[in-house]
């Protein structure tokens, strides 16, 4: 198409006001705008990959090429639109999540996966979003994503100017602190381009201070193989023994470096009811979780992101879990007999993977 049509007869101010506020009515908090160029990002992107500190996701680097190009996703492609939306739970308080995190028979689900799937939330309302700029500007080729496909999809937001890379590697702004979705529309329109954000991180280093495993190895440099939402969302196979008294009762993600983070404290809250906690996956307990059956764990979970890493990797999270609650002088022993009976129980019916991890976890008593 002639990308020219429709989008300079618009006032460049007026159509990026416009845009802010459409993106607002379908539930997005920021939107910027920034071109394909990702520079330095993509050596930086191929140093990480040569170290192997993307572990076993091996669609990193077979995908390596189309991460360093947005065009190759999107032929035509000359503007990124850039999009946030805030999962924070009113729900959700700080104060709460560290008492959980201290007390060992409780189970600790990452704060985002505890509602819908947001991949599913973002795509549609960005789909609907993207149409509705067609009918704005005319004419519109574009292509829509959401942690979706292989897109530097924190460094385009970033050179958009939705916020600033933390030391912890995550993206954070003054609205939201870290606790935002990010999405992407890729247009063949050349709309107006925003200014990056200044960084406001200063000389602190609480995030990589307070990392259970030390994956942030230095400022904007993290191990993916040393960190507990890798662990035990990405990583198919056995959890390092050496990482597993560091897993504490984290059973899906970890949330540390966002809860000690100093931004975080003047996080948005969701008014979406999407990310609403479901199944009372802000104060279940490890043996609530461990009771579920595999019918069970499917049903409670569906339309959540949580089902993809399937039961034998939620058996097994949560097996290593119990076993530092075992270890734990904090939990009483009428509380250890029965993790450990439930143990004991499962031990017969399950697979090579989630047995060792059982057999691991009976060991620390």
């Amino acid at each position: 198409m002639d990308s020219s049509v429709n989008s300079s007869s618009i006032d460049a101010h007026a159509l990026r006001d416009w845009l802010r506020e459409k993106a607002g009515v379908f539930g997005f908090d920021g939107l910027r705008i920034t071109d394909t160029y990702l520079g330095v990002a993509t050596e930086r992107l191929q140093e990480w990959l040569a170290q192997g500190r993307h572990g076993a996701m091996e669609y990193m680097s077979r995908q390596a090429q189309l991460r360093a190009n947005p065009e190759l996703l999107l032929p035509g492609t000359v503007r990124v639109i850039c999009l946030s939306m805030s999962y924070l739970s009113p729900s959700v308080h700080f104060e709460g999540e560290w008492e959980r995190l201290n007390d060992p028979s409780q189970a600790v689900v990452s704060m985002y996966a505890r509602g819908r799937d947001y991949h599913k939330v973002l795509r549609q309302r960005m789909q609907d979003f993207a149409q509705v700029i067609e009918e704005k500007i005319g004419c519109l080729g574009y292509r829509v994503f959401t942690d979706s496909a292989p897109l530097m999809e924190v460094e385009l937001a970033r050179k958009a100017g939705l916020g600033w890379r933390g030391k912890h590697t995550l993206l954070l702004n003054r609205e939201s602190g870290s606790s935002f979705f990010l999405g992407e529309i890729l247009v063949d329109v050349p709309l107006p381009l925003d200014d990056e954000q200044v960084e406001h991180c200063g000389t602190c280093t609480s995030c990589m201070d307070i990392c259970p495993t030390q994956a942030i190895t230095a400022p904007y440099q993290l191990d993916a193989r040393r960190c507990i939402s890798y662990l035990t969302i990405e990583n198919p196979a056995a959890i390092p023994i050496e990482f597993r008294r560091a897993m504490g009762n984290r059973v899906y993600g970890c949330d540390d470096c966002q809860l000690i983070c100093p931004w975080n404290k003047f996080s948005k809250r969701t008014e979406l009811p999407d990310f609403a906690e479901r199944h009372g996956l802000g104060s279940a307990t490890l043996l609530q979780l461990w009771s579920w059956t595999k019918e069970e764990f499917e049903k409670r979970h569906e339309g959540s992101a949580i089902r993809r890493i399937g039961y034998a990797r939620w058996l097994r999270n949560l097996a290593v879990a119990i076993g530092n609650a075992l270890a734990s002088k904090e939990v009483a022993f009428s509380e250890k007999e029965k993790m450990r009976h439930e143990l004991r129980v499962r031990l017969p019916n399950v697979d090579a993977l989630v047995a060792e991890h059982i057999e691991w976890a009976l060991e620390q008593l």
